[in-house]
Formats: C-alpha cells, sequence, structure tokens
C-alpha cells in the first residue's frame, strides 16, 4: 500500500466514484439569476413555471376556410351559406354566426360568436355571396379550443427543465419574458506540462500544443459550466500551488489536466493533500484512472488526466453529473442501449468507455461501432464519435450483435 492510499480512498468503481461526487455538491445548489428568454436556451430552469392564463387564451381556428354552426352541415350533397363576413388572425372581431350564414376565417383567428366548426377552403365553392359546402366535415371539426394547450394554473415547466428551443417557446407562449434559471457554475481550467504550448507557437523538441484547454474548456461549457478563466501551468509545486489557490478564489469548480498520475513530475495528489483536502484518487476506469476528486479553498477540484481522451471521458463520465446536480437538473441522462458492429475482446477489470459511432439501420436497431483508435492519446477517436461504449467491469468477451450500454456524446445526434 502507497503512502497515498493511508491519506485518502483510492481505486473506487465508477458508480463509487459518482455517488461520492454528487454528495459533495448537494450543498453547493447555483442560486437562480433572470435572464431574457431569448437567451436562455440550455439554462436550467430554477423554478416551476405555471399558466397564468388558458393556452390558447380562445377558441381558434385550425385551417383555412369558412366558420359556421356544426348543426347546420349537410349530411349529403351540398349545402349553400350566406357568406356574412370575415376573420383574420389578429384582426378584428367578427360579426356573429347564425343559421345558414358563414365567415371566412384563416388559421389561428378567433372563432366567432356562434361558430363551433370550420370547414376547409378546400372543401368548399363560393358562388357569388353564397358558399356551397359539400357533406363531410364533422360539427366541431378544425378548431381548437381556449386550453387546449394549457389550462389556466396548469404546470407548464418544473423546475429543473432544461430550457430547450422549443420549450423557450412554451414560455415565451406564457408570456414570460425573463426567467429565473440556475446560475451556471464557474470554472477555472488549468492544463498543466512543461510539454504544453498554445497553437500558433512554435514547437520545442518533446513540446505539443494545447489541445485540452480548447476541448476540455468547450466541454465543460457544453454541459452547462461557465468558463471563468485558463491558465496553463508548468510542472512546478510551486506554481501549481499558486495556480490552484488562484482559481479556487475565483471558481466553484477547478478543472486541471495532467500531473495527476504517479510519476515524477505528477504533483497534484500531494499538493492537494497539503493545501486543501483529497475525497479521492484513482477509478477503476479506462481511460482516465488517475482521476482525482478534491476540494482546495471553498472549491471543488476535479483532477483529469493529461491524455486527451482520458480528460475528455473523465469530464463526461464524472464531472458532468457533478455539473447537473449543482444546476438542479432534474431530468435524468439519456441512457441509451445498442448492438455492437464489431467484436471487442475486453481482458481488463475496468469499467471502459469506448469511442464509437451510432448509426440506425431500416429495422429501428441501433447499432455502435467502435473506433478503431481506442488510445487514450489519440484525439481522433473522439473527434470522430458521437457515443461511449460503456463496457463494465471484469473480463470479457463482447460478439457482434451484443446489446451494450452506450452514452451519447454532446452534439449528438449530429
Amino acid at each position: 500500500m502507497s503512502e497515498e492510499d493511508d491519506i485518502f480512498p483510492t481505486g473506487l468503481s465508477v458508480e463509487q466514484a459518482r455517488a461520492r461526487i454528487v454528495a459533495a455538491v448537494q450543498a453547493r445548489n447555483m442560486p437562480a439569476e433572470p435572464v431574457e428568454v431569448s437567451m436562455a436556451v440550455g439554462r436550467i430552469l430554477a423554478q416551476d413555471a405555471h399558466a397564468t392564463r388558458d393556452i390558447p387564451g380562445f377558441a381558434n381556428s385550425a385551417m383555412d376556410g369558412f366558420a359556421l354552426r356544426g348543426m347546420d352541415l349537410p349530411t349529403t350533397g351540398e349545402k349553400s351559406f350566406r357568406l356574412v363576413g370575415e376573420v383574420f388572425a389578429g384582426g378584428s372581431i367578427a360579426m356573429p354566426v347564425v343559421a345558414d350564414a358563414c365567415v371566412r376565417i384563416t388559421t389561428g383567428a378567433p372563432l366567432p360568436p356562434g361558430a363551433d366548426t370550420v370547414v376547409v377552403k378546400e372543401n368548399t365553392r363560393i358562388e357569388g355571396g353564397r358558399i356551397a359546402i359539400a357533406a363531410g366535415t364533422k360539427p366541431g371539426e378544425n378548431v381548437r379550443p381556449a386550453g387546449e394547450d394549457f389550462r389556466c394554473g396548469e404546470l407548464a415547466l418544473a423546475r429543473g427543465a432544461r430550457l430547450t428551443p422549443a420549450r423557450l417557446g412554451v414560455l415565451a407562449s406564457l408570456g414570460v419574458a425573463r426567467v429565473a434559471v440556475a446560475r451556471r457554475p464557474r470554472v477555472v481550467l488549468l492544463t498543466t506540462g512543461d510539454e504544453l504550448t498554445a497553437p500558433g507557437e512554435p514547437l520545442g523538441f518533446g513540446q505539443i500544443h494545447d489541445s485540452n484547454r480548447f476541448s476540455l474548456g468547450a466541454l465543460l461549457e457544453s454541459l452547462g459550466a461557465q468558463l471563468f478563466r485558463h491558465e496553463r501551468v508548468r510542472d512546478d509545486p510551486a506554481a501549481l500551488r499558486d495556480a490552484l489557490q488562484r482559481a479556487a478564489a475565483d471558481a466553484d469548480l477547478v478543472v486541471s489536466s495532467g500531473g495527476v498520475s504517479a510519476g515524477e513530475a505528477d504533483f497534484l495528489p500531494r499538493l492537494v493533500a497539503d493545501i486543501g483536502k483529497v475525497h479521492f484518487w484513482k477509478v477503476r476506469i479506462k481511460p482516465g484512472m488517475p482521476f482525482l476528486f478534491g476540494q482546495v479553498g471553498g472549491a471543488l477540484l476535479f483532477a483529469l488526466p493529461g491524455n486527451p481522451v482520458s480528460g475528455f471521458a473523465t469530464c463526461v463520465t464524472l464531472v458532468k453529473p457533478a455539473l447537473d446536480a449543482m444546476r438542479g437538473v432534474a431530468e435524468a441522462p439519456t441512457q441509451l442501449h445498442a448492438r455492437l458492429r464489431s467484436a471487442i475482446d475486453k481482458r481488463h477489470a475496468r469499467v471502459e468507455f469506448q469511442r464509437a459511432r451510432l448509426e440506425g439501420d431500416a429495422q429501428g436497431v441501433l447499432w455502435a461501432l467502435p473506433h478503431a483508435r481506442q488510445g487514450s492519446g489519440m484525439l481522433r477517436g473522439v473527434a470522430e464519435a458521437d457515443a461511449l461504449i460503456a463496457l463494465p467491469e471484469g473480463a470479457h468477451e463482447f460478439a457482434v450483435g451484443d446489446i451494450v450500454q452506450v452514452l451519447p456524446l454532446p452534439g449528438w445526434p449530429a
């Protein structure tokens, strides 16, 4: 047993890691903030939204045609109706409809008094000032009743709902201009390593461009965080200490990349134990085993491995649950199952998340095609994937057609 094992838990299962993370963030719910509905897409609703009136607020036409009394409709052949007016959506109020009379009406226009049915224009003929209407329309047809969508007082959207474009439309239909949403957790991202240099700068011997700053930064924002700041930090304990303490002073969450394994330049586990608290280190997961969860000052710390795929996979599987819990997301994450398009020979004990493409066939079956490049340093495998295949703990051979759980990546379906 290592010295670190005596100080904090190591080697947790993915389920244990998620449970500890979610438990730690339960008391860190983000406060509500008002935003314009036009700016609220993707945000999390912070309070229930009820209809303050019937939606729609009046019976209206579902089609262009003629409004009349259903009791006057012919049962066979045709019948001639007197045209007494017209009403358009947003226009003036039409005169009442009496026996054997009709009013020209457009889609969305309120039904005139006395009318309860709309005959579509295609089923009519105009004869001077009269309208010939054929049999076939039923009383009440082509009418949207008041309150068809929402009744006054009805719950329209529950707290914790993710505000999709359609849900923004619901809020607008309720007359809501500003909506209370959960504040996005502020994240400071630290990418560590002497070998890193910014894109656009020349590469020295043994150097690489810092891709994690962009892949992880964009991923965190797509998962609901606000990327408050990024710092690139050298593999130096003093520099790391300063960067962690600066980040903790500004952020709800600190996410770091690199320096978290057991190598000579991996200072983070001991450093976090010295200046903060390590909740656990190392998870039985592939890729991403050196993942560390801790706290520095008032901020939670998620220390991800530096390998691009490891960082991406652990961010999706372990950081996302924290961001969801902090924002009060009430909807369970999408869980899909698919059949394997190619066999997988899994020879290790850890849970594994393999990069894959999802495709559906003509029979309605969802298939997962594992990417040919599964190395933890191969960012191409993530870039060309739209899901992760979740392979459970234990060695196992998976045959073509076996059913596996898949986790869609942000942006799926394309």
